[in-house]
């Protein structure tokens, strides 16, 4: 039975956002300076939004060691002090592309596609059975090897860029596989019954269809310059 629950939940790698067509473009070398900003800028409204998602997870977890290790999720990506952390890494990136930080911290000029996407995510980390907002962050299950090749792929075709901005992707290759192996232990843990196996599908797939309709906003606003 846990062998059958972990094949449907790797299933939805089918529809992550590896495959999009923005992000093999981008895997690919074909994408403008300026779409490259654009994924940068917007991206940052998704990462800013993750602390608060790991905070609404654990504000509905009644299991205290459940709750003291996804703590270190917020600790990575707030960081101990102002400059460290994911999100400062990812500030890092925005200045390696390029990009104003007044323009990237700017909430009204996130693409209203990727703000309603990213809203959404919020919304059902704060609403959904704490153990479905784990199941969502599984995403990670489906390319391992995904910030490597970003890294490449910066390196290779996109040498504007500062390579010392990079630091984000080169740390989440150690992060991100740790995260979701521990994402997924407690889901096989706490996902005993068949409704709740379930719930942890739908879950992925959400997350899933999120992080694609992110790149479909990039993807319809940067057509025209690749």
């Amino acid at each position: 039975m846990t062998e059958q629950f972990v094949a449907e939940l790797r299933r939805r790698a089918t529809i992550y956002w590896e495959r999009h067509p923005f992000q093999q473009a981008m895997l690919a070398g074909e994408l403008a300076p300026d779409a490259i900003r654009g994924f940068v800028a917007n991206r940052w409204y998704y990462q800013a939004s993750l602390p608060r998602k790991d905070a609404a997870i654990i504000a509905n977890c009644p299991v205290p060691a459940v709750r003291r290790r996804w703590l270190e999720r917020i600790a990575y990506h707030d960081g101990a002090a102002d400059g460290e952390g994911g999100m400062a890494d990812w500030l890092a990136l925005c200045d390696a592309v390029g990009l104003d930080r007044a323009d990237v911290l700017d909430p009204a000029k996130v693409l209203p596609g990727v703000r309603f996407a990213v809203d959404r995510y919020s919304a059902f980390a704060r609403e959904a059975s704490w153990v479905a907002g784990v199941a969502s962050s599984l995403t990670e299950l489906f390319a391992p090897d995904l910030m490597a090749r970003r890294i490449e792929a910066f390196r290779t075709h996109y040498p504007w860029i500062d390579p010392a901005g990079l630091a984000y992707f080169e740390k989440r290759c150690v992060q991100a596989p740790r995260e979701a192996g521990h994402a997924l232990e407690v889901v096989l843990e706490y996902a005993r019954t068949d409704e709740r196996r379930a719930a942890c599908a739908d879950a992925l797939t959400l997350k899933c269809e999120v992080l694609w309709a992110m790149l479909d906003a990039l993807d319809h606003a940067y057509r025209g310059r690749r």
